[in-house]
């Protein structure tokens, strides 16, 4: 059996097929799946992929917030012998545009209303987009747009067996350069599967584990230390409901694993300042106390300074229960360092590098700024 991604869901499904591989927040409630439900929805998504024209060595592009469904697409891409690429939503819409023009993405999955609206403006003959939102979307008309709940629902027709192969690229990440050239950068299923290892045997990652997947896979670094591990290792994958109620659902989940940026922990670290009690006050003088304390290390203060002031604050991160703090990239500001070393969180770093490479593409800028002008939803419910 060779060694990628999907040939690894397929084993996590044959050996625990029970228990829980992902746990979704939707309206309010964790909905679960299990490792075997997890592998059928892959390999119906990729069934519905290969009877749409997707061949080994195409590429799926994925416009999306963190959601199970940007996921389990990868891994259907991946079950066919293709890529993933992933499009980071926090690029200024220009750019964005501009991404989707040049690079012409036949196979998309758009997660909303408004990502798809993205999608159509720039590739409006794409062949494939598939949505997860349905709201905003109940007009379009678009032959190429197709429900990812409606994928799934289907009964899987054949039994299909992955054809990945272990060198051959997983992941491509797209960015635009200084001088707005198209750059590249690729992790093959060999490299993720490495760091994955590297990873468990040194953090001693079990499948006991629940960890939160609280930002896109638009980064490689959560492609190596979150995705990779979690079929290595065969622990729980969480997410959000959305990230707006990332905070709140941290809190409420209690991750023992948790990847982020330093702009995670940064904003962590300024939500907590925010909350700071007013200079001057007893509340204050507390709160400072009960750090140096941490810091000094004395049995006794400090585990007084613990039950009074540390463990609430680590409640209100939602990291009470988080042993593998994971730093992907670049580093943190001192003093957020020392605050997180203070209430107990030792954040670990682990290195995002990645080897950017020229594409002989040249960007082709989309020429309307002005998407709804472009689209005229009447015109997509009526003409189309």
């Amino acid at each position: 059996m060779a060694e990628t991604l999907p040939h690894l869901l397929a084993l996590q499904a044959l050996e625990r097929p029970h228990r829980v591989a992902i746990r979704h927040k939707q309206l309010g409630l964790w909905q679960q799946a299990s490792w075997l439900a997890v592998q059928e929805d892959v390999t119906r998504t990729a069934h519905y992929l290969q009877q749409h024209g997707f061949r080994q060595g195409d590429t799926l592009f994925l416009l999306s917030e963190p959601r199970p469904e940007a996921l389990l697409l990868s891994l259907a891409a991946h079950w066919l012998g293709g890529v993933a690429a992933p499009l980071d939503p926090a690029f200024a819409q220009p750019q964005l545009l501009d991404l989707l023009h040049t690079l012409r993405p036949q196979f998309v999955f758009a997660e909303a209303q408004a990502q798809v609206d993205q999608v159509l403006a720039a590739k409006p003959d794409s062949a494939v987009v598939i949505y997860a939102d349905a709201r905003g979307l109940a007009g379009y008309q678009h032959p190429a747009l197709v429900a990812y709940a409606q994928i799934v629902a289907t009964p899987e027709t054949q039994n299909i067996s992955p054809v990945a192969e272990t060198a051959e690229i997983a992941f491509r990440f797209y960015r635009l350069s200084d001088a707005y050239a198209l750059e590249y950068s690729e992790l093959s299923h060999a490299e993720l599967l490495r760091n994955g290892r590297q990873l468990i045997s040194q953090e001693v990652l079990t499948a006991h584990e629940e960890a939160l997947a609280a930002r896109a896979f638009a980064a490689s670094g959560h492609a190596k230390y979150l995705l990779s591990p979690w079929l290595l290792a065969g622990f729980t994958l969480n997410f959000p409901e959305n990230l707006a109620t990332r905070d709140t659902d941290r809190r409420e989940l209690g991750p023992t694993l948790v990847a982020g940026t330093a702009t995670t922990y940064q904003r962590l670290y300024a939500l907590t300042q925010s909350r700071w009690p007013l200079p001057g006050s007893w509340q204050h003088r507390l709160v400072g106390w009960a750090l140096r304390a941490a810091r000094a290390r004395l049995p006794l203060v400090a585990t007084l300074a613990r039950w009074l002031v540390i463990l609430p604050l680590q409640d209100v991160l939602g990291l009470r229960r988080t042993r593998v703090p994971l730093l992907v990239g670049e580093p943190l500001s001192p003093e957020a360092t020392q605050f997180f070393s203070d209430i107990g969180i030792d954040v670990r770093a682990w290195p995002e590098a990645s080897a950017w490479q020229t594409s002989q593409l040249q960007v082709i800028p989309h020429q309307s700024n002005d998407l709804h002008s472009y689209l005229g939803l009447a015109t997509w419910k009526a003409a189309i």
